[in-house]
């Protein structure tokens, strides 16, 4: 197995991804929201790049639907919800279908459509994550979000918790950055401590949402590994 790292949306490249397992990592807080979402009795969740789509999907089955996301953290005006994984509790996503539309991590998923797989990932659900992908045995290439097309510190970690998990008792063939994302974990355990320097992390304190960054970054509390396939990420 080989592991490689992706540090933005912005730097995504074909030639890198394609016919690669792929995990998206947008910790605060897209995919922490997918998770939560999918483990709550979301039917489906379907990423978009714009609210315009998102919209227009959702017009003519209104009440099928639950609209989520975010634009510079805040909630989009007409949606349900905003990207709080809080807020995605069974009583709003039971038997319904997530439509959603972020900064970052939308733009992430979609724009890894030449991997041969899409996973889901975050700090919840990391190790079943690592679980999935050594039972798969093949090369990995973790696609972190960033902010607004730059690196970011809290996917970085969270990227770097999944590798140290994919390699506790096993051996892979890492790149320069892939291994300096575990060697970051392994010497910072305290996610917060680390995380609280990133930029992306003060926006979210900042707007008083730091019952959001205390969820998102507990490990390993849910075990569901979402897959995104043909524009919609399912449980399998």
């Amino acid at each position: 197995m080989k592991i490689d790292l992706i540090i933005s949306a912005d730097d995504i490249k074909d030639k890198v991804i394609k016919d690669k397992n792929v995990v998206v990592i947008d910790m605060l807080r897209a995919t922490s929201v997918i998770v939560t979402a999918l483990n709550n009795g979301c039917n489906k969740v379907i990423p978009l790049l714009t609210v315009e789509e998102a919209l227009e999907l959702s017009k003519d089955n209104r009440d099928n639907y639950v609209l989520g996301g975010e634009r510079r953290a805040l909630k989009i005006e007409g949606f349900d919800a905003s990207n709080s994984p809080l807020e995605y509790k069974r009583e709003l996503m039971e038997n319904k279908s997530l439509i959603i539309t972020t900064t970052n991590g939308t733009r992430a998923i979609n724009g890894c459509k030449e991997a041969k797989n899409i996973y889901i990932g975050a700090m919840i659900n990391a190790k079943a994550v690592a679980k999935k992908l050594l039972a798969q045995g093949e090369d990995v290439v973790f696609v972190n979000a960033g902010t607004y097309g730059e690196f970011s510190m809290d996917d970085f970690i969270c990227a770097g918790y999944m590798i140290h998990c994919l390699l506790e008792n096993n051996y892979a063939e890492l790149t320069d950055i892939a291994f300096t994302a575990k060697y970051v974990y392994e010497n910072n355990k305290d996610i917060l401590g680390f995380i609280k320097n990133a930029r992306h992390y003060n926006v979210i304190k900042s707007l008083g949402l730091e019952e959001d960054l205390a969820y998102c970054i507990q490990k390993d509390i849910i075990d569901i590994v979402p897959e995104f396939k043909a524009g919609e990420i399912n449980v399998n």
